[in-house]
């Protein structure tokens, strides 16, 4: 058992974990963290007790999330899921938690996905997706730079992610990059002239927008055409 130590003195107790089955059956258990996102990227625990930030994070994915709801709804497309979503694949050693989660009805059809009973074994009632979803989205904070820029990015391709939305607001300049898949990993979508980016899994194309609102802070838009 390892104990971690985090920076506002709270600690956790992580037990030895050798594998990605050792680490789900972890996670799913009493035993695991109510509090924080903790991920298994390629062999790695990787955790992360810091609160979503206001502005830069939380008001955003609930921006984000609402559209993309509104779209899969218009479409009868599949589920949608927002944060604190388990999802986990084998061949990419992967187990994480994304902010937004998009999985079409074609993805179960296909056996592309599946979804993990709870222990109860009641019928209707799962606990973990495993496979890759079409679409994942990931809000950048201050402590998950390189973890969403550089270590997802390779684990959600190699487990079959059609569609990565990567978003960061934190600076002066709102980045929002639509990644598709390439022959060997995600390649940014090409923006048209008014800087819309085309979405296969959605069948729409996409800007995302900010402006301050009457109290000086940003508020997002996720504008479709």
């Amino acid at each position: 058992m390892a104990t971690v130590l985090l920076e506002d003195r709270e600690q956790i107790e992580i037990p030895t974990i050798h594998n990605l089955a050792e680490f789900r059956r972890w996670a799913l258990s009493e035993d695991f963290p109510q509090r924080g996102r903790i991920d298994y990227i390629a062999g790695k625990i990787e955790v992360d007790m810091s609160p979503e930030d206001y502005y830069t994070h939380g008001t955003l994915k609930a921006r984000v999330a609402g559209e993309i709801i509104d779209r899969v709804a218009e479409l009868d497309l599949g589920d949608i899921l927002v944060g604190e979503t388990r999802v986990s694949d084998v061949p990419a050693d992967l187990s994480a938690e994304p902010d937004v989660v998009v999985i079409t009805f074609q993805a179960f059809d296909d056996g592309r996905v599946r979804l993990i009973p709870k222990a109860s074994g009641k019928e209707g009632r799962y606990v973990e997706v495993e496979g890759g979803p079409d679409l994942v989205v990931e809000i950048v904070s201050d402590s998950s730079v390189k973890k969403d820029t550089v270590r997802l990015p390779i684990s959600y391709f190699q487990a079959g992610v059609r569609e990565y939305w990567l978003i960061d607001a934190r600076g002066e300049e709102l980045s929002f990059q639509l990644l598709r898949r390439g022959d060997t990993s995600f390649e940014l979508t090409p923006a048209d002239a008014d800087d819309y980016q085309r979405s296969e899994v959605l069948d729409a194309s996409y800007r995302l927008d900010r402006s301050r609102h009457k109290r000086g802070h940003w508020v997002y838009q996720l504008r479709l055409r």
